[in-house]
């Protein structure tokens, strides 16, 4: 699907499909947005070829699950961006590449998926106001508004992680670590992801790019918006990473310590019926002269003996707070 924007040189908005390429051709003062959905790569490569896209940027817009970058070719701006396809709370998250093709009057954007930014562009018609200033400000509002539904479902998260942090404090299980630890890898997924994109707005914040030029105070003042929401999803991914790790750590301490305490009463059993276990083993050897056997009430002493030993031994260990 190949949908497309046109600001006429007379600031007109005219929306359509291929056929606008033409019209804006004929135009010198006109602006074009192709949006390329779902289109094959031959077909996508023929379209590129023909704004004079450089062939080393189509093939790394058309590599699968290529890191994002920015990179600078002569008649545009290539950036690649990890877009969604679909995230919920429980940050399960399904990434798709966008690539945005950046010239001094056209903008080309081609992903295989819908994409909810670019679908909100078009929808509310800001893609046309903001094509009508430069079409670098639709690439940068398209990202920020994917940043945002990043940045809604991470936050959504926290309250996920809430009830986990509740639910360990009641007592813990194996089904709840397991839970931790899933997203603890997905945390590191994109947080990854929310590195590559830091970089960019780096980048585009660094150094001059002369299709997204920093001396025009509006450009510049929308890569820092894009900016900062990238490094708060970072900031934001790395923090609820460390919890899930705190998380964990607790978990392994509080079975630690159940641990210690049941061995702890096995220690106390076992150092109790060590010495009664002996007594009973050596008036258990079947030898015939053994003088207390002779005694009449050599039984009741041994038996007294034991239990002398057994409670001392209680008494030992309630005094050392064992049990």
């Amino acid at each position: 699907m190949i949908r497309g924007v046109l600001i006429t040189g007379e600031g007109e908005a005219v929306r359509g499909g291929e056929a606008l390429i033409d019209r804006w051709r004929e135009d010198p003062d006109s602006r074009l947005w192709l949006d390329l959905e779902g289109e094959t790569p031959a077909r996508e490569r023929a379209l590129l070829e023909s704004f004079d896209c450089h062939p080393m940027a189509i093939d790394d817009a058309h590599r699968e699950r290529h890191p994002p970058k920015i990179e600078e070719f002569e008649t545009h701006t290539l950036i690649l961006y990890r877009g969604i396809a679909s995230f919920d709370a429980e940050l399960n998250f399904v990434p798709q590449q966008v690539a945005y093709f950046v010239g001094e009057r056209y903008l080309i954007s081609l992903h295989p998926g819908a994409a909810h930014s670019i679908e909100r562009l078009l929808d509310n018609g800001e893609g046309e106001r903001l094509l009508g200033h430069s079409p670098e400000f639709v690439a940068l509002k398209a990202m920020y508004l994917s940043a945002g539904f990043y940045l809604d479902s991470l936050l959504e998260f926290e309250e996920v992680l809430s009830d986990l942090e509740d639910s360990l404090l009641e007592g813990g299980s194996d089904a709840l670590m397991r839970r931790i630890v899933a997203y603890k890898s997905r945390l590191v997924k994109m947080r990854r992801v929310f590195n590559y994109h830091l970089g960019i707005t780096q980048e585009l914040t660094a150094y001059d790019y002369s299709h997204l030029p920093r001396e025009m105070e509006e450009t510049l003042h929308a890569i820092k918006d894009v900016h900062e929401r990238f490094e708060r999803l970072y900031s934001l991914s790395q923090m609820y990473y460390d919890i899930c790790g705190d998380l964990v750590d607790g978990y392994l301490s509080l079975s630690s310590h159940r641990l210690n305490l049941t061995m702890r009463i096995l220690t106390v059993i076992t150092a109790i019926f060590v010495p009664l276990t002996f007594l009973a083993g050596v008036y258990g050897m079947n030898f015939e002269h053994m003088p207390e056997l002779a005694y009449r009430h050599a039984y009741f002493v041994v038996l007294g003996v034991m239990v002398a030993i057994g409670l001392g031994l209680l008494w030992l260990f309630r005094r050392w707070r064992w049990i």
